[in-house]
């Protein structure tokens, strides 16, 4: 037999997701993969059993549902400040990581390299791989997650065809600050670079910071292809609602990658979420309420067991310090933590480039009671798993 393709010889499976089983395996409160456990807003529900009974069960046009592509053009005018064309301006997409992934088919050509900041979301590294892109990656430097501009312009100078910039971050919850994103888009604009973003934690940023949509800074437009999705914003990560917003030659060349790759996203679902797109800002603010609620029960939780961690800016993730356990490997600290703990996280190795061993990630967006838990849980984490030298 021949051998399979090179490019995926070294793939492994998804880290996070493999912690979801290894966390349904032990009955562990699973803080790995990012998922609510709580429901969609009733308006988005309700409209689902409607749709469950209209003629929404056949193909949309590819490259989304023209009543959804006109809705999400007017909610994303109301964020982004600018006029989104509904036509020309927009593909939808199975889910952010299918737009991530179109908008790299889109831009890259196998040998071209792809700036890729690091703490990064797992999916990057396979996205550089499958296009043949050659990823740069640039620190982002605990605890504060900040980037020393020289190196950042030191993989510049290596002529990248992209950077890719998640805003907020996942894993680490960083917010890129205003005059950060104006030296990345002066680099950007020097050295002739596509910017890639991944903004789907765009309402989850937690004062006083504030979100700066990339494509909306001078002269960035042109070249930025905006990446993002619905899962985070309506807690329906099992719809698989992306998109990908761009000028529209890019998107002309985007929508023939995306209906190569997955034809189109799910009909019905496209249409339900549609009320959702119509909220108020009153929904927004609520939702941001809800996250700084879980975001201070989490931390103050960690904090009363003198558990260290970073406080996130954005997005729903903490990072946890576990050096004082003594492991060399913090995916082996995180099986024990299900089997024993009952509590599931995702090592950081899985996010770094670099050898970062120590860190591993949780998600609070889960409800109050399920949180409760896992802190009850942690709260017996040094019994179970004592501090010791490296193991």
């Amino acid at each position: 037999m021949q051998p399979l393709s090179d490019r995926t010889a070294g793939f492994t499976d998804s880290v996070i997701r493999r912690m979801t089983r290894i966390s349904n395996q032990y009955g562990a409160v699973n803080l790995s993969q990012g998922f609510p456990d709580f429901d969609p807003p009733k308006a988005i529900l309700d409209r689902l059993a409607e749709v469950a009974h209209e003629d929404y069960h056949q193909y949309s046009i590819t490259w989304g549902a023209q009543n959804f592509r006109e809705a999400l053009a007017a909610k994303q005018t109301r964020y982004m400040g600018r006029t989104i064309d509904p036509n020309s301006e927009i593909v939808v997409t199975c889910g952010s990581t299918e737009a991530m992934m179109t908008a790299m088919m889109t831009v890259t050509n196998p040998g071209d390299k792809v700036v890729i900041f690091s703490p990064f979301y797992e999916n990057y590294g396979a996205d550089t791989i499958l296009t043949g892109a050659e990823p740069i990656y640039v620190p982002l430097t605990p605890p504060e997650f900040t980037f020393d501009p020289e190196v950042l312009e030191n993989a510049f100078r290596q002529h990248p065809k992209a950077l890719i910039l998640c805003n907020p971050s996942n894993p680490c919850g960083k917010v890129f600050t205003r005059d950060e994103l104006e030296l990345i888009a002066g680099l950007a604009k020097k050295y002739d670079v596509y910017v890639i973003t991944d903004e789907v934690y765009e309402h989850i940023v937690y004062a006083p910071h504030t979100h700066t949509y990339f494509a909306a800074l001078p002269d960035m437009w042109e070249r930025t292809i905006s990446c993002s999705s619905l899962s985070k914003t309506y807690s329906v990560t099992g719809w698989r609602l992306g998109y990908v917003i761009a000028p529209a030659p890019i998107i002309e060349r985007a929508k023939k990658v995306h209906d190569f790759l997955t034809v189109g996203a799910a009909a019905p679902l496209q249409e339900a979420i549609i009320p959702g797109l119509r909220f108020g800002q009153d929904y927004y603010d609520d939702l941001l309420a809800k996250y700084t609620h879980k975001r201070d029960l989490f931390c103050k939780g960690l904090d009363a067991l003198g558990l260290v961690h970073n406080v996130p800016q954005g997005a729903y993730y903490v990072m946890m310090d576990i050096s004082e356990f003594g492991y060399d490997s913090d995916l082996k600290f995180c099986e024990e933590l299900a089997a024993k703990v009952g509590v599931g996280a995702v090592p950081g190795s899985s996010f770094f480039r670099e050898p970062v061993n120590h860190l591993i990630r949780f998600h609070f967006a889960k409800k109050d009671e399920t949180l409760n838990d896992a802190l009850n849980r942690l709260e017996t984490l040094r019994g179970k798993i004592p501090a010791r030298a490296a193991r």
